[in-house]
C-alpha cells in the first residue's frame, strides 16, 4: 500500500535551504561590490574576498542538498494549476537556476586556483586544495565566465522574484505560499 504525498508546501528542509540560499547569494553579491570599490591595500580586501569564495561555496553545498530534496521529494501542486505554457517556462526557469548555482561557484574556484588565490575554510584555517594550476590566461578567462554569469543572474533572479509575485498577487495561487 503506497501513501499519496499531500504536502501543499515543500519541506521545512526545502525551505530552509531555499532562504539560506538566498542570503548566501546576497552576501557573495554584496561582499564582491564592496571588494570592488576597496583599494588592494586596504587591509579587510582579502577578508572581504574570502567571505565571497564562502558564500558561493556554501551556495554549492546548499544546491547539491536542494537538488538532492528535489529528486527525492515530489514539488506541492499549485493550486489553481497553471497552464501548460506557464508550467514549461517555470520548470525552464527553475532548471536554469539550478545550472547556474551550481557552475558559477565552480567558475569561481576555477578562477581563484589559476589565479594562486587560497580559498580557507572557516574556522579551520586550512585552504582547500586547488582545482587546476596557476595560470594568468586561465585566470582571466575564468573571472570574465564568472563575472558574465553573475551579472546575468541578476537578470534570472528579478525574474523569479518577478513570477513569484505575478503568482501571488495577479494568479493569486499557492506558488509563493508553498516556499513561505
Amino acid at each position: 500500500m503506497s501513501i499519496a504525498f499531500t504536502a501543499d508546501r515543500y519541506s521545512k528542509a526545502q525551505r530552509a535551504l531555499h532562504w539560506l540560499s538566498v542570503l548566501a547569494i546576497t552576501i557573495a553579491y554584496v561582499a564582491i561590490e564592496i571588494r570592488g570599490d576597496m583599494p588592494k591595500t586596504n587591509e579587510w580586501r582579502p577578508f572581504v574576498t574570502q567571505l565571497h569564495f564562502w558564500a558561493g561555496l556554501s551556495v554549492l553545498a546548499m544546491v547539491v542538498a536542494r537538488i538532492y530534496l528535489r529528486w527525492r521529494r515530489p514539488t506541492p501542486a499549485v493550486t489553481p494549476a497553471p497552464s501548460t505554457l506557464v508550467a514549461r517556462l517555470a520548470t525552464i526557469t527553475h532548471g536554469l537556476i539550478y545550472a547556474v548555482l551550481l557552475v558559477q561557484p565552480v567558475l569561481g574556484m576555477l578562477a581563484a586556483a589559476a589565479g594562486g588565490k587560497a580559498i580557507i575554510v572557516p574556522l579551520l584555517g586550512i585552504a582547500l586544495p586547488a582545482l587546476i594550476a596557476p595560470s594568468h590566461a586561465l585566470e582571466e578567462q575564468y573571472e570574465e565566465w564568472h563575472e558574465t554569469l553573475g551579472e546575468l543572474f541578476y537578470w534570472v533572479i528579478g525574474l523569479h522574484v518577478a513570477a513569484a509575485l505575478w503568482h501571488h498577487f495577479m494568479r493569486r495561487d499557492n506558488t509563493l505560499q508553498r516556499m513561505l
